[in-house]
């Protein structure tokens, strides 16, 4: 009996977890919470700030417009160009994380300063970037949009015109760059397209003969390399 007793399972404690609201006399703890509420907005939001003020957008753009070039649909996976483009982006933006880290994490951290100091310091590196990767008329046509007064200089300009302008700046200098990136690629296309015309085989569909010779081709050149230097240097002028 008292072995069968020791063979019953024994209930796990399973861990109780409520969420309360009490009042508070302090200032500071409803500043602490609304801290963290910020911090889990900023969290959720993260993706969408990646995509927004980083050098995400013109990489991926680049990156699609390639692997369209090639005729390979799904070759590299979206998987791949995503993550590539995810590690080019820190690699590009580690100067402007190392300022804000510098000038606003790291002394929040260490209590040297409050958290509105903080996120007055965060802005001035990150906007400093945008200014200097964004194309002027950008800026003077999101200017004549909102209807903004007159500027004097750069510091003048609003957040939201500068981050809209860069935006599109992004978006523009990708489709440049896919451009170019097509041009050879459809030089390719034309000669196949010719030979397979002059011997007679019509039926047969250019892509299939063309796409082995674009990859050579690529390879060949060390395209991958070319294309990310390419876009590094880009924002190192």
């Amino acid at each position: 009996m008292a072995g069968a007793t020791n063979a019953i399972p024994q209930t796990l404690p399973i861990p109780d977890v409520s969420f309360t609201m009490r009042g508070t006399s302090s200032p500071n703890d409803v500043a602490m919470v609304l801290q963290i509420i910020a911090l889990f907005t900023v969290l959720t939001l993260a993706p969408s700030i990646l995509m927004v003020i980083t050098s995400f957008t013109r990489i991926i753009i680049a990156f699609s417009f390639l692997r369209s070039a090639m005729g390979t649909a799904q070759m590299p996976p979206n998987q791949i160009l995503v993550g590539l483009a995810i590690l080019l982006t820190i690699f590009i933006m580690m100067p402007v994380f190392s300022a804000v880290n510098r000038e606003a994490l790291a002394p929040y951290f260490e209590e040297k300063i409050t958290f509105k100091e903080m996120t007055e310091r965060i802005k001035p590196p990150i906007r400093k970037f945008l200014v200097a990767n964004t194309q002027k008329k950008d800026i003077e046509l999101f200017l004549d949009i909102s209807r903004s007064a007159r500027v004097r200089n750069v510091n003048e300009i609003p957040d939201h015109v500068v981050i809209a302008a860069f935006v599109l700046s992004e978006v523009q200098l990708g489709f440049q760059i896919g451009f170019l990136l097509y041009l050879p690629f459809l030089i390719i296309d034309f000669v196949v397209s010719s030979v397979l015309l002059a011997m007679g085989m019509m039926m047969l569909p250019p892509h299939m003969v063309s796409t082995p010779f674009k990859i050579l081709l690529f390879v060949l050149v060390d395209g991958w390399g070319l294309l990310v230097s390419s876009l590094v240097k880009s924002y190192y002028q």
